[in-house]
């Protein structure tokens, strides 16, 4: 996101002012509406699996103020993902732990995923009926920057690092004693994490996997127009 604005200015090639606002735009929205849903999605989860901890703590709710990381967000910002404050679980609630766990943190990836479906929707919609003109123009960058950005979320929150989602589903496939090493070096993966998205290391192996979820979505989202012979 922005990070790639600044490395072309710095670079001295061209950027498209309205194009970067669109970017912004979508992504004001998704720190308001979309990572308390994402949050919204574990706490819920958890819920039906018989943890009450994120109810009873006030973390069933859309309000962003209950969510809103403020490193997360300016990580969303600069690299097009991040995190949001994580909702409170104890798996001691759990019938089987490690399963619901893993459950419960694949609800957050799902959650982006699905409201990037939402988004792709729209878009395939703008592209088929919506007139062009430079206001709808802005209007269908920002929706398709929406829905990346959801995708990306949901790619980077599945990587198996702690504290994001893929670490507790991966460790629903390790030993207690590997579990208990994994999670004494998560500071050091936090660390590695960060100089890779910097450097940006991560930018191809994250890119090949959103691009299989955004033509698997936009696929998806196009189908509806495609059973009553709009495409």
């Amino acid at each position: 996101m922005l990070f790639s604005v600044i490395r072309s200015l710095i670079q001295g090639q061209h950027v498209d002012i309205w194009s970067v606002a669109a970017q912004v735009l979508s992504v004001i929205f998704v720190m308001i509406f979309i990572l308390p849903l994402h949050e919204l999605a574990h706490g819920w989860v958890a819920g039906k699996l018989g943890d009450p901890t994120a109810r009873m703590e006030g973390r069933i709710t859309l309000n962003p103020l209950a969510s809103v990381d403020t490193a997360g967000a300016l990580a969303l910002l600069l690299f097009g993902f991040g995190w949001a404050k994580p909702v409170p679980v104890n798996p001691r609630y759990f019938r089987n732990p490690r399963r619901d766990m893993a459950l419960t943190a694949l609800a957050g990836p799902v959650s982006n995923l699905l409201a990037g479906l939402v988004g792709a929707v729209a878009v395939v919609a703008m592209q088929l009926y919506a007139p062009y003109n430079g206001f709808t123009s802005f209007v269908y960058n920002a929706l398709y920057y929406y829905v990346v950005v959801n995708i990306s979320l949901a790619v980077f929150n599945l990587l198996p690092v702690p504290p994001l989602d893929g670490s507790r589903i991966v460790s629903a496939f390790l030993s207690q004693r590997a579990l208990m090493l994994y999670y004494q070096y998560q500071q050091m993966f936090v660390m590695l994490l960060f100089v890779l998205m910097v450097t940006g290391f991560l930018s191809g192996p994250l890119g090949t996997v959103q691009n299989f979820f955004a033509n698997l979505i936009f696929r998806l989202a196009a189908l509806p127009f495609r059973l009553f012979g709009a495409v």
